[in-house]
């Protein structure tokens, strides 16, 4: 597996492969790999020649008292899980080559960015829109899989892709799961042995809101939906909910109360939920409809 850590190392690297007219998958991480990762790493290897991975913890996309300075990273565990995975490439940049001097330009997808995690986290999609960008621009990939647990940075990135004419092939991966339904985040590291009990409410909301939309099959509405959902978290944590929304995808646009959602709608609903335990924002979803990228197993 090649370790590169420059921007050159990574154009070099691409050459070779463009010349031989190999297909190359991208699979963009922050790091700290978990088995969500790897799920992500045996897709693009599914799909691709070669695999590349990124590393990179980008300041642009965290906000004043958010946890950039303390976000986990393991550099050393990250390659050998990246190398188990079966990936080719990884690409580990510093900050400081990124990004050399302050950037002076910025990219804003308006609309499905401003909604759930865009409105109590301001900038963060303009930061993530920039660094994929750039990362796209290095890589120069075929496509590249991203996780439906941020189901918003997902529509965000299609939104982009879309608007620009970025020749990539943005690939929806499901979430991948604890045994005990817990969606696997890095940040997952933070929780108390008490938040990680109380975080297992979320996985708990969304099998309960799906086994209700399998049993009534001539729907219900997204008032009563998103009351179910925030009612189990409120009445069994102490946990502070941030939002719990019912919104179309990947448009984002907000569902009306009495909208009827079937489980098996031909529209796909996002069912999303952002709740704090402790110091640690968690957030996960259910996407209802035809393409079920965050669907849990009843």
């Amino acid at each position: 597996m090649h370790v590169l850590r420059t921007i050159r190392e990574v154009n070099a690297w691409r050459a070779k492969l463009r010349a031989q007219q190999k297909k190359v998958g991208f699979v963009p991480t922050m790091g700290y790999l978990h088995d969500g990762h790897v799920s992500l790493i045996a897709e693009a290897l599914s799909r691709a020649d070669y695999v590349i991975v990124s590393i990179f913890v980008n300041p642009l996309q965290f906000g004043i008292n958010e946890d950039f300075s303390v976000y986990p990273r393991d550099e050393a565990r990250d390659l050998q899980m990246a190398q188990q995975a079966g990936a080719n490439a990884v690409f580990l940049p510093s900050a400081d080559e990124m990004y050399p001097a302050k950037p002076m330009t910025s990219i804003q997808v308006r609309s499905v960015s401003e909604s759930l995690c865009g409105a109590s986290r301001p900038g963060h999609f303009d930061g993530v829109a920039f660094v994929v960008v750039k990362l796209f621009n290095i890589v120069q990939p075929d496509f590249a899989c991203f996780g439906m647990k941020d189901a918003q940075q997902v529509a965000v990135i299609e939104q982009l892709v879309n608007d620009l004419n970025i020749p990539v092939e943005i690939v929806r991966c499901p979430i991948i799961r604890e045994k005990d339904g817990l969606a696997m985040s890095s940040r997952n590291v933070y929780l108390t042995n008490e938040e990680r009990t109380q975080a297992l409410i979320l996985s708990s909301a969304l099998r309960e809101v799906q086994h209700i939309l399998i049993e009534q099959r001539q729907g219900i509405p997204a008032l009563d939906i998103r009351a179910l959902a925030e009612d189990m978290i409120s009445n069994q944590t102490d946990a502070v909910i941030d939002y719990v929304e019912v919104r179309h995808y990947p448009s984002l646009h907000p569902v009306f109360a009495d909208y009827l959602i079937k489980y098996d709608t031909k529209d796909m609903i996002l069912l999303a939920l952002a709740v704090r335990f402790g110091r640690t924002r968690l957030i996960d979803n259910l996407l209802i409809g035809s393409d079920k990228g965050s669907e849990i197993d009843v």
